[in-house]
C-alpha cells in the first residue's frame, strides 16, 4: 500500500508575511511538503497582483522550516538555463539539509514570455527543451563534469559542485499532461508526475497513458507517484475529503492543497485540522 502525502501551497496574491505564516504552519502542523509556483505575472482575472520569485522564496522557506519538504510545482523550464537551475536547486537542497522536491515543466504562459522577451517557441520546441534540460540537470547533479551537445543546450566539461545532499539527486517531479511528449518524458525521468489539472476521470486517462509510456521505455509505472493540485477556499473545506478520495480512487498519492481567498492562514489551519482524517484514506 502506498502512503498518501499532503502538501500546502500559497502561490500568489499574498504578502511576504502571509507566505511566511503558511510555511510555518506547514512545518508545525505536519504537512509533508510546502510549495510555491513559478510565474512572473499573477494568474486569474488580473495579471498585476503581487507574486514573488520562486527560488528566492524556496531559499527563505528552507531557513524558516525544519521538517516539511519544499518545492515549486512546477518550475517553468523556459525561464532559466538548466545549468543555472541545477545550481539553484542544489543550493536550496543544501540550505534545507536535503528536503527539496524538484518540479519541472515545459512552460506555458505565453504572455510572460512576450513581456520579458523570452523565446517561447512551439509546443514541440518546449518539450524538446524540457527533455534536454532534465538530461543536463541530472548529469550536473551526478557526474564530475558534464559535456552535452543538444539542439537547445550545449555544455563543455561543465563542473557543478557541490552535488546535492540527496543522492543520487532530489526527487524529480515532471508537471504537465501532454500525452505524446510530456508523459513520455515523465515515464523516463520522473519520480513523481504532477497532473496539469483535470477531473479524476481525466487524470485517470492521463495516468493510463503514462503507464503505457512506462511499458514502452521498460520502466515499472509503480515507481512514479501521481500528484494533483487541489484548490481549497472557504466554500470548499467541507468537500475536501470527498474530493481527495475521488482522486485516490484513480491512483493519486500526492496532494498539493492550494489555499485560496483573502485569509490563507485560516484556510491552512482548517486543512491542518483535517489532516488526521485525510491520512486515514488508503491509497491503492
Amino acid at each position: 500500500m502506498t502512503t498518501l502525502r499532503f502538501g500546502l501551497k500559497l502561490s500568489q496574491n499574498a504578502t511576504i508575511d502571509e507566505l511566511r505564516a503558511l510555511w510555518r504552519l506547514a512545518d508545525e502542523a505536519g504537512f509533508d511538503s510546502c510549495w510555491v509556483m513559478d510565474h512572473f505575472a499573477t494568474l486569474g482575472p488580473r495579471d498585476d497582483g503581487p507574486i514573488f520569485e520562486a527560488w528566492t522564496m524556496l531559499a527563505a522557506m528552507a531557513q524558516l522550516t525544519t521538517h516539511t519538504r519544499l518545492g515549486c510545482a512546477v518550475v517553468g523550464n523556459t525561464y532559466r538555463h538548466p545549468a543555472v537551475l541545477a545550481k539553484m536547486a542544489v543550493t536550496v537542497d543544501h540550505l534545507s539539509q536535503g528536503r527539496l522536491e524538484f518540479g519541472l515543466g515545459a512552460g506555458w504562459a505565453e504572455n510572460e514570455h512576450e513581456m520579458l522577451g523570452l523565446e517561447f517557441g512551439s509546443r514541440n520546441d518546449r518539450a524538446d527543451r524540457l527533455e534536454e534540460s532534465v538530461q543536463v540537470i541530472r548529469a550536473l547533479w551526478t557526474q564530475p563534469r558534464t559535456t552535452f551537445e543538444g539542439q537547445h543546450y550545449r555544455l563543455r566539461e561543465a563542473v557543478a559542485e557541490p552535488k546535492p545532499v540527496q543522492q543520487p539527486h532530489p526527487p524529480i517531479w515532471i508537471g504537465g499532461s501532454g500525452p505524446k511528449r510530456t508523459l513520455r518524458i515523465a515515464a523516463e525521468y520522473a519520480d513523481v508526475w504532477n497532473a496539469a489539472g483535470g477531473s479524476p476521470e481525466e487524470v485517470a486517462t492521463s495516468s493510463a497513458i503514462l503507464d503505457q509510456h512506462c511499458a514502452d521505455v521498460g520502466r515499472d509505472p509503480g515507481q512514479i507517484r501521481r500528484s494533483v493540485q487541489v484548490g481549497v477556499g472557504e466554500e470548499d473545506l467541507s468537500q475536501t475529503r470527498a474530493t481527495i478520495e475521488s482522486y485516490v480512487r484513480v491512483g493519486v498519492t500526492d496532494f498539493l492543497l492550494v489555499t485560496r481567498g483573502d485569509d490563507p492562514q485560516a484556510i491552512g489551519e482548517q486543512l491542518a485540522a483535517q489532516l488526521p482524517r485525510l491520512r486515514e484514506l488508503e491509497a491503492g
